[in-house]
């Protein structure tokens, strides 16, 4: 049998080797194209043909645009309108590039031979640092200095503030860690055990039938994985939308801190 590799699944590779670009100050960086940057290019292909195909405006929509306007109002009253209020109007774009990209790239990872790239740290760690320069830019540039209000809770008495203000300075600096490991986790998680599971269907199966008599037992762990391979894809197709939806919202969650700073405290 052979052995079961459960990781093997997110190694890097490249597909296309391009020469290294030195960088003054940083040196050579490496633009192969890699699977991971191929699958996030299939991607950002993909949301922006949906896209344009789906935006005729017609006045009774097709499926493709019924789709599309579902989609936008999910972010647009979902999101940033019931999460951030008016002032979220400016940051639709952001949130809605956010969110398809995340879910494309989550079910792109579901299909057989197609790489997860949202089961690397990298990617996910690079998306929520991008989130959390946002927010310190919007609420500088909203707030001033008065940005440092945020981590000043309202109506604590000011011995209180002592133990207060660092616990949220922390919560603050950990956002970006939080939000792209839990991406990060949910989805190679469930990559993991589909892939234990799937190897349960294969090599039961492979030992049933190469041995017979008694092993034939197999046969009935094997279907047992299979259902439960089912069941969970099934799952993870759910878990993929829901971790877009959830990485979405609480980036409209931190805006809404800082857009709203002056209405909160």
């Amino acid at each position: 049998m052979a052995a079961i590799e459960p990781m093997h699944q997110f190694m890097i590779q490249k597909i296309v080797s391009l020469p290294p670009v030195t960088v003054p100050g940083v040196g050579a960086i490496d633009l192969s194209i890699t699977n991971s940057v191929a699958t996030m290019m299939g991607a950002a292909a993909l949301i922006t043909a949906f896209f344009l195909f789906s935006s005729r405006g017609a006045v009774v929509p097709g499926r493709m645009q019924a789709l599309a306007e579902t989609v936008y109002d999910l972010v647009d009253k979902g999101l940033t309108g019931s999460m951030i209020g008016d002032r979220g109007r400016p940051f639709l774009p952001f949130i809605f590039t956010l969110f398809s990209f995340v879910a494309v790239l989550d079910l792109i990872g579901m299909f057989p031979e197609q790489f997860a790239v949202t089961a690397q740290l990298a990617v996910t760690a690079t998306l929520a640092l991008l989130t959390f320069f946002i927010v310190l830019i919007v609420g500088f540039a909203k707030n001033g200095l008065g940005f440092f209000k945020l981590f000043v809770p309202s109506g604590v008495a000011w011995p209180m503030l002592f133990i207060l203000v660092p616990i949220e300075f922390i919560s603050f600096l950990v956002r970006p860690v939080t939000l792209a490991m839990r991406l990060f986790g949910n989805i190679i998680g469930g990559h993991v055990v589909m892939y234990m599971f799937g190897s349960f269907v294969v090599g039961l199966g492979g030992f049933a039938i190469a041995n017979g008599g008694l092993a034939y037992l197999g046969l009935v762990g094997s279907a047992l994985s299979l259902s439960m391979v089912i069941a969970l894809m099934a799952l993870e197709f759910i878990v993929a939308f829901l971790q877009a939806f959830v990485f979405a919202a609480l980036t409209c969650t931190y805006l809404s801190d800082v857009v709203n700073l002056d209405h909160g405290h």
